[in-house]
């Protein structure tokens, strides 16, 4: 049942991308460890993992494009999904450190030692184990937006003020997390990770394990989505978005199939989080700041949204221009980054991917037109021979 259900997302853009996404899991590994750094081919560890992290972005730009492309719903708190499932993974990143630390605690984190904790807290208990820090990923971004998705769709709370509500929920997220009290490292966060499954984070061998773990996973999350929106409920989804009214009155729980979409995408934002925070080296309250999650909606509409592959294109572009642009002129990025979604709003509102569907689409019509009207011409003048025989 299940390879059925991903057999239908085996469209030929698919195929590609996830082609494209395997290949690039076994390439730049390889040319990472078996070359030489005085070879042209060699790639530097550091630009693995900075690819490493241009793919977790993909992957939350593919979770927004599943509920803002897909059933019309414009969330602006994905950050909060991406930042959780970060915290998860770098709970259990702490509790691997033991008495390496700086304070030698063997049980608590350097900063609870320091602001005088006495025991570690309930909710810290269990992540000394992967499987279960594993579990937490997907579990909490899932809980918080089955819990938030079933109020807000239940009340019918539609547009932008669906929007406001879901930004007001990453900020109250950034407030407190920043409070020491929540013991969560405050305004530091969590950082100075040691191993994962044993290993050393700071590793060559590690690094490239996480960028192959990336992109293989960003390669399954491209074909669950697939699968989803090329299924009969992703068809239901569409009509959602598109009337919304209409679909209710043919008789489907539109407000069930909206949380079931959202819970799905935060799960996926939360894997894309777990899998940022051992690459980049930290996880700390910013990444709750509502900009980034209306980064992440400019990453999807550059892209294009109701593609799929427009969005993990988009994040990689924007956010490779990002790296460049604030290397050089770092003062004018936020302005370079609102100029490019006013012109992409109206020069590309389909985005990098759908202008080019669009195009294409454009060009088979006339060519499908043109042959339609050859074959009405020659059947014409055959039609006619006879008569002028006559």
């Amino acid at each position: 049942m299940i390879t059925a259900f991903l057999l239908r997302s085996l469209d030929r853009k698919i195929v590609i991308a996830v082609a494209i996404l395997l290949a690039l899991a076994l390439l730049i590994p390889a040319l990472n460890l078996l070359t030489s750094p005085d070879n042209p081919l060699h790639v530097p560890t550091y630009i693995m993992s900075l690819f490493g992290k241009y793919l977790t972005y993909a992957m939350l730009a593919l979770a927004l494009d599943l509920v803002w492309g897909y059933c019309g719903i414009l969330s602006l708190g994905h950050a909060a999904f991406f930042a959780l499932g970060g915290y998860a993974m770098g709970m259990y990143l702490m509790r691997q450190i033991g008495p390496r630390g700086s304070y030698g605690d063997p049980i608590l984190p350097d900063f609870m030692v320091f602001l005088n904790y006495k025991a570690l807290p309930w909710f810290w208990h269990g992540f000394d184990m992967f499987w279960f820090a594993a579990l937490m990923v997907i579990v909490v971004p899932g809980l918080l937006a089955f819990i938030f998705g079933w109020f807000a769709f239940r009340s019918r709370v539609n547009g932008v003020y669906l929007s406001i509500i879901t930004q007001a929920m990453t900020y109250a997220l950034l407030l407190a997390f920043f409070r020491n009290d929540m013991g969560f490292g405050g305004n530091n966060g969590l950082t100075d990770f040691k191993d994962i499954l044993g290993f050393n984070i700071q590793a060559d061998g590690t690094r490239a394990a996480l960028f192959a773990v990336t992109a293989i996973m960003l390669a399954l999350v491209l074909l669950l989505a697939s699968a989803i929106v090329r299924s009969k409920y992703g068809k239901v989804l569409i009509g959602v978005r598109d009337a919304e009214s209409r679909v209710r009155f043919l008789g489907f729980r539109v407000e069930h199939m909206k949380l079931f979409t959202f819970v799905v995408s935060a799960m996926i934002a939360g894997i894309a989080g777990a899998l940022y925070v051992p690459q980049v080296g930290i996880i700390n309250p910013g990444e709750f700041a509502p900009a980034n999650s209306i980064e992440v909606v400019i990453w999807t509409a550059v892209g294009g949204r109701s593609t799929l592959i427009g969005p993990i294109i988009g994040a990689i572009l924007v956010n490779g221009g990002k790296t460049i642009f604030t290397g050089l002129f770092p003062e004018f990025w936020l302005f370079a980054l609102g100029g490019l979604f006013v012109a992409v709003t109206l020069f590309l509102p389909k985005g990098i991917v759908g202008t080019i569907q669009q195009s294409f689409a454009s060009r088979k019509s006339y060519r499908d037109a043109a042959v339609r009207e050859k074959v009405r011409s020659d059947s014409a003048l055959v039609n006619a021979k006879p008569e002028a025989a006559e």
